[in-house]
């Protein structure tokens, strides 16, 4: 029997008040600020590489996104002083926490490489106790080249395209928190620094999990965008065979999996319900799926 999607509340997404009105028609022009935010990202990541236990796919070095801070930050690093390290998109700042999430220091990035801001995080960890020489940038994978990874100086004057992708990742921390609150087995949301993706997952059988995410950009779409992908893949053309509401579509180039792209999001009072009608129907076509395989 062919499973429809479910107008219910079987996923559990639920509309979220947090939900910030974006642009659809900047969708496509945050290239730039979301390439320097993925390499300044990595400040974070760096503090789970460098101090803490190895974990299956480099969890460690996952990332949290914070509303109250509107910030993206690493897991608390143990030091004389308990700390963290993150990232304010919306002024391209470095931000490092302490006990209780309480902001110790602030760095913006502006005008400075990634050679200052390394030197400037170890100067702050080594008054908090931490060995500042295990602190490193080194990582098991590559992200995409930008200027500043040659030690250019950071450029945040494009205000507000930088908040408008603070906005895009707020939703995306909202929306995927209300999906994954409710079912038993999603994981944490978490943002991963490979992809500069903030994600859940959960198990759809023993042997098919299901990836509900929000993607801040990439070589497949150069905007950002809702997906949900399953693992392993479905057939292209069994995909296809299911509907998608929310003006969502399947990808079929490279991976298999349901995309909303901000350019496909509708008036800004109806955004949060677009894209929970959105992952409604492509969490229960994946279901069907998995079921099906």
């Amino acid at each position: 029997m062919e499973l429809q999607p479910q107008r219910t509340r079987d996923s559990r997404v639920t509309h979220s008040k947090s939900w910030q009105p974006v642009r659809p028609e900047e969708s496509t022009r945050l290239s730039d600020v979301r390439q320097q935010c993925h390499h300044a990202a990595q400040f974070a990541a760096a503090a789970g590489f460098s101090f803490l236990e190895p974990q299956p796919d480099d969890a460690q070095a996952s990332l949290e996104w914070i509303p109250s801070l509107a910030g993206l930050f690493s897991q608390v690093v143990p030091a004389q002083t308990l700390f963290r390290i993150g990232l304010s998109p919306s002024d391209l700042s470095l931000v490092i926490l302490t006990e209780n999430d309480q902001p110790f220091a602030h760095y913006r990035l502006h005008g400075h490489t990634i050679s200052d801001a390394t030197a400037w995080i170890r100067s702050q960890i080594s008054s908090l106790g931490a060995d500042s020489s295990r602190y490193t940038l080194k990582r098991p994978y590559e992200i995409p080249t930008h200027a500043v990874a040659m030690d250019d100086d950071f450029d945040a004057s494009d205000k507000i395209h930088f908040e408008e992708l603070t906005r895009w990742f707020a939703n995306g921390a909202s929306t995927l928190t209300s999906f994954a609150r409710p079912v038993h087995d999603a994981s944490d949301v978490r943002c991963w620094p490979e992809n500069f993706d903030i994600a859940t997952r959960l198990q759809a059988t023993p042997d098919r999990t299901i990836g509900v995410g929000l993607e801040p950009g990439d070589k497949y779409y150069d905007e950002p965008y809702f997906y949900i992908n399953m693992s392993p893949q479905p057939a292209a053309s069994q995909a296809r065979s299911r509907p998608l509401w929310g003006r969502g579509s399947w990808h079929t180039r490279g991976w298999v999996g349901a995309v909303l792209p901000g350019t496909k999001l509708g008036a800004a009072s109806a955004q949060a319900e677009q894209v929970r009608e959105f992952i409604d129907s492509a969490v229960s076509a994946c279901r069907g799926l998995a079921i099906q395989n």
